[in-house]
């Protein structure tokens, strides 16, 4: 009787697959027979009958889907809820402080200084300050009183003619083609009115990009605005496009292979019009960056390349951007600096954990090192060289409140570039839809029906106001420190949480190399005592083996 009983139960459970199709099915002759009594409501019945039925026998016979034939209408659900699986969570099951990849209180804080609301926060803080991590800023009894926010940083080594005195937060590189021309338009306005600078991105000077803000002209390896029909870099085009008054610097991208991609074109690599403008690639052929330069084949090359731009510029500074890979690769950049007396003006310190487009997600998750490890590494080897004065270090990835700019700069940055933090403050909600060109707020689109709704002079003033509400909050985090600039944090500042009863500053949790150290004979840092003597000027690669 008991296995009888329970073959009885099984076949239950095999057939209540198909129970939802049978409802579906049974709707049909119920509402044919309500019509009599309540037509509108028999009539409505039998159609979700009839439709459900349709979906679910399609379901059956597909041969595409084993789950939807195993399953069908059931697993229909399934898909929905799937589907809006990233808004549920965003919205309703996330903590306030999950940073996936920015947390809501990350958002709210920008959004709510792009509107101007005030953004105090009563009955205290909502963090955990006795868990492993926790970092805070010494406050001093000594406090200044700053009558100017309008921090800035003079950007231009001995060999820059024409140096630019930059904010200490800009806007980051993203191309025209990766934003929609209403979003480009925007931040270009914005960085007009608050005086503050506006990064290309790879993709070059767009019509969109002249709206009269500063720019920072970015050279990636497409070499667009400034490539011969062969896609090789052109001297010519590019002393053109740099004559113009609104380029204040130019920025040489470097690190392509550690984030690939479509030179910055999301969805599809297809190049319209006004692309084809910027960039100087037909339109409707594929617009692709290499993974490399072809100007420059080794570190002395990119020395020459830098001394060429600064050169064809008529003098304005010349950088580079890098997120760091090999510590040997960054060695050798920086041995070639100290010895043929040619540096960059700037270096922008991206972080692994940056980016604004897509990316396939091993590259998202486990390329290039983070923004703390590879701007410490940068910092401590210009130190090291007694090259730091002469180069300015601009810090890029995941830079949001004025917390974050203070915690960079005792970690060694001079200044920051932000990205998504001003993507939300023109009002990207965190849709991760930006790969799909299907962005609902306009943002990261090509398409006129998406795009057209960002009302460009209202997302402007945002712009600006979050920018000048962040240097507001960083002159405020200054004074209470007793500092009269973002670049007097040290690591001293700085203190982190390293145990329930442990609390250690910055300049006693990492290493700190010496001024000089590495020109008298290396260092006892686990990275410099590992590579520094193998890295070379004239290749990429390590001069010599071993462990």
């Amino acid at each position: 009787m008991r296995l009888r009983f329970t073959r009885v139960s099984e076949r239950a459970r095999h057939y209540e697959r198909y129970l939802p199709l049978a409802i579906v099915v049974a709707m049909i002759p119920i509402g044919y027979a309500l019509t009599g009594v309540a037509p509108v409501l028999g009539a409505l019945i039998a159609l979700l009958g009839l439709a459900g039925s349709a979906m679910g026998i399609y379901d059956l016979f597909q041969t595409n889907h084993t789950l939807m034939r195993n399953y069908p209408l059931t697993s229909r659900m399934r898909y929905l809820l799937e589907y809006f699986r990233p808004e549920i969570r965003q919205y309703f099951v996330e903590d306030d402080h999950a940073e996936t990849p920015f947390s809501r209180e990350q958002r709210a804080v920008v959004y709510r200084r792009a509107k101007g609301i005030e953004g105090v926060r009563p009955f205290g803080t909502l963090r955990d300050v006795y868990s492993d991590g926790y970092e805070w800023l010494n406050h001093s009894m000594a406090t200044t009183h700053l009558d100017d926010d309008d921090f800035r940083i003079r950007i231009g080594g001995p060999d820059c003619t024409r140096p630019y005195d930059s904010s200490v937060v800009n806007i980051s590189g993203m191309s025209y083609g990766a934003l929609s021309p209403n979003a480009i338009e925007a931040l270009n306005r914005a960085a007009k009115k608050g005086g503050f600078a506006h990064t290309t991105g790879e993709g070059s000077i767009s019509r969109y990009h002249r709206m009269g803000g500063d720019l920072v002209w970015q050279i990636g390896s497409g070499y667009f605005g400034c490539r011969d029909e062969n896609g090789n870099f052109s001297a010519e085009k590019f002393r053109l496009n740099a004559a113009d008054d609104a380029v204040k610097m130019v920025e040489i991208k470097l690190s392509q292979g550690a984030k690939p991609g479509h030179g910055g074109i999301l969805p599809g690599p297809k190049v319209t019009e006004a692309i084809s403008e910027a960039r100087g690639v037909p339109e409707g052929v594929a617009c692709v960056s290499p993974s490399s330069h072809s100007a420059f084949s080794s570190p002395r090359g990119l020395c020459e390349f830098i001394a060429e731009l600064r050169d064809l510029c008529g003098g304005k500074p010349v950088g580079v951007k890098l997120c760091v890979g090999h510590p040997w690769e960054w060695f050798a950049m920086a041995k070639a600096f100290q010895q043929t007396g040619i540096a960059p003006d700037f270096i922008v310190v991206d972080g692994g954990e940056g980016g604004t487009g897509a990316a396939p997600v091993e590259f998202a998750d486990h390329k290039g090192a983070p923004l703390r490890d590879g701007l410490m590494l940068v910092h401590n080897t210009l130190v090291g060289l007694g090259i730091r004065d002469r180069i300015k270090l601009i810090a890029s990835a995941k830079i949001i409140t004025a917390f974050d700019i203070c915690r960079i700069s005792a970690l060694g940055a001079d200044g920051v570039n932000m990205a998504r933090g001003f993507m939300f403050a023109i009002g990207c909600i965190q849709a991760q839809t930006c790969h799909t060109g299907k962005c609902p707020t306009g943002i990261t689109t090509q398409d006129p029906d998406r795009y057209r709704a960002l009302v460009v002079p209202d997302k402007a003033e945002r712009a600006a106001r979050f920018h000048a509400a962040t240097i507001h909050a960083l002159k405020e985090a200054c004074e209470s420190s007793g500092l009269r600039h973002p670049d007097e944090f040290t690591p001293h500042h700085l203190m982190i949480r390293t145990g329930p009863r442990e609390v250690r500053s910055a300049a006693s949790l990492y290493d700190w190399i010496k001024p000089g150290a590495l020109l008298e004979g290396g260092s006892m840092h686990p990275a410099f005592a590992k590579y520094w003597d193998r890295a070379g000027i004239e290749e990429w690669g390590m001069t010599r083996t071993g462990a």
